[in-house]
């Protein structure tokens, strides 16, 4: 059995939010691992039921609730039994470590101090208890909360939006001049909010939607894909792929075919199985 649901923040939310999310799996009482691929976000992750690891550099490591998953630049692997069930909030990379007043790093998985972990006791009862547009609600106001008490970063918020509406494909020189900034600037900012470079995302973010794409449609012309997208060639598209994801497109694409039959017809849930 699996659920998926996704909610759509609230309009003062949409610079620094995607969306609020929940998911349930049931995993049977063998710990089961689920891979979760890169993209072009940040999640804070509050989860209830099993107990929570994650292999990282070989090691297993347990997790608290909540952590922060940090851009991947590679595909991690969670385990978990029973009943699992996540509530997860899906941050744009530039704002997620100014919303948390955290510093930024390049951990992959952060084990974090900070006032929302104390929701985690209130979003257990109601998860125990089915009542999850509660639960969903309650994340929801804690950050309308937030961001109230944060003045938004307008150039790290411009450059955000041009990087997505071009799906990752501007030069760097393109994002400072649609954030009104000099590169230098724009670099040093952006870095210092997320941890990483404008190139860096904006590969994540080309990755996700050539991913995305392949899901939905496995049988896509790769060569058409890659110049759509704005890669070089196919084999630039191959390669960043398998940089990402550890598998070639093609490869991904049979894998799409074969799990569309027996996951959930839903996307996120397939891939982003938190």
């Amino acid at each position: 059995m699996h659920q998926h649901q996704e909610i759509e923040p609230p309009e003062t939310l949409r610079d620094t939010i995607k969306c609020f999310w929940y998911d349930r799996r049931e995993l049977g009482e063998e710990e089961m691992g689920f891979e979760v691929v890169p993209d072009g976000y940040a999640e804070i992750i509050f989860y209830f039921g099993s107990s929570c690891s994650v292999s990282y550099n070989g090691v297993l490591r347990p997790l608290p609730s909540p952590f922060l998953l940090g851009l991947l630049n590679k595909p991690v692997i969670f385990y978990a039994k029973s009943t699992f069930q996540v509530i997860g909030v899906r941050c744009y990379p530039w704002t997620v470590f100014d919303l948390l007043g955290l510093p930024s790093g390049k951990d992959t998985v952060y084990i974090f101090e900070h006032p929302i972990t104390g929701l985690q006791s209130a979003l257990a009862e109601h998860v125990d208890t089915g009542s999850m547009t509660v639960a969903l609600d309650l994340v929801k106001q804690y950050f309308l909360e937030m961001r109230l008490r944060i003045a938004p970063d307008t150039m790290l918020f411009k450059a955000g939006v041009a990087m997505r509406e071009a799906n990752g494909t501007l030069p760097v020189s393109e994002v400072a001049d649609a954030a009104h900034a000099t590169v230098r600037t724009l670099e040093r900012n952006f870095k210092q909010s997320s941890g990483h470079t404008v190139k860096d995302v904006s590969a994540l973010i080309r990755f996700e939607q050539a991913r995305n794409r392949l899901w939905l449609h496995p049988d896509i012309n790769l060569a058409g894909l890659a110049e759509e997208l704005g890669y070089t060639d196919q084999s630039h598209l191959s390669r960043e792929f398998k940089r990402y994801s550890g598998t070639t497109p093609g490869a991904f694409a049979r894998k799409a075919k074969k799990e569309k039959w027996t996951a959930a017809h839903d996307f996120v849930a397939f891939i982003q199985a938190h």
